[in-house]
């Protein structure tokens, strides 16, 4: 048997075989949220960003809501990290803010102290978490949040009147082509997830996953930022047919998907 046959599913393309967030990334997409920068904006203004906050953002990707953070003059803003991909993405965009740190732990450990933070963000990084993951970094948030803090989330949601066997298919389709795990919740159990921890939800937004839609794509990306992305597509061997299997699968599970976010916030008692 030949080495490559042994070792087949290395032979393709890089492209076929990243996690579809990444490759998005690479491919020079800085949106990777569900609901797009408008629903990411949408979120930042029901936690009233101002002057002075404590913000934490965990999971930043490649750095565009901290572009967003960054212009309220925050006290401190702190990306924390793990994964090595985005990081000199987000290096960039921290670079001359003197109170603008990137630290590399998980999000369910972060190390940081408890009760210093104004403001958590954390968008599309619950959702590909296990049910003990997700409520691990949850009960982190609240544990780094000051008393009246505040927990943004922008996640992937499943619509609740469907069953629990549709809604597994769903999730199975979907990790299948972005090749990495994705456990989106029904909104209630979203909600349920920050109230468990001993938040107060206090806003909730949706949008539709239109993550790779024409439309979407101009909204996020800007017309110049689209065309980069396209002809970085057609030039990435085996970008293309990954980009339009993600496409489909999106758009087939479109009456099931969106995207959710919702804002907690820490009791002042707390």
């Amino acid at each position: 048997m030949s080495a490559s046959a042994v070792h087949g599913q290395r032979q393709g393309p890089e492209a076929s075989r990243m996690q579809g967030h990444w490759l998005l990334a690479k491919l020079g997409k800085r949106v990777l949220r569900p609901g797009g920068i408008e629903l990411t904006r949408r979120l930042l203004k029901a936690v009233d960003i101002h002057p002075g906050q404590r913000i934490v953002e965990l999971g930043p990707g490649v750095g565009r809501t901290a572009e967003i953070l960054l212009r309220s003059s925050p006290a401190s803003y702190r990306a924390v990290d793990p994964n090595p991909e985005g990081r000199e993405q987000v290096a960039a965009v921290l670079a001359g803010h003197p109170r603008a740190d990137y630290v590399v732990a998980d999000a369910a450990d972060t190390g940081l102290p408890t009760g210093e933070a104004d403001l958590v963000v954390g968008e599309a990084m619950l959702t590909m978490q296990s049910e003990e993951g997700k409520r691990a970094i949850v009960a982190e948030a609240a544990r780094i949040l000051a008393p009246g803090g505040r927990y943004a989330i922008h996640e992937l949601a499943l619509r609740a009147d469907r069953g629990e066997e549709e809604r597994e298919a769903a999730r199975k389709r979907l990790s299948r082509i972005i090749k990495v795990g994705a456990r989106p919740l029904p909104e209630e159990e979203w909600r349920a997830l920050l109230t468990e921890a001993g938040l107060e939800v206090v806003w909730t937004g949706t949008a539709p996953m239109r993550l790779l839609e024409p439309r979407r794509l101009i909204a996020d990306e800007g017309i110049v930022g689209t065309l980069r992305f396209w002809r970085a597509v057609r030039r990435t061997p085996g970008a293309l047919d990954r980009v339009k299997a993600m496409r489909e699968t999106f758009r087939a599970q479109g009456e099931l998907l969106s995207a959710v976010g919702i804002v907690a916030r820490k009791p002042a008692s707390a």
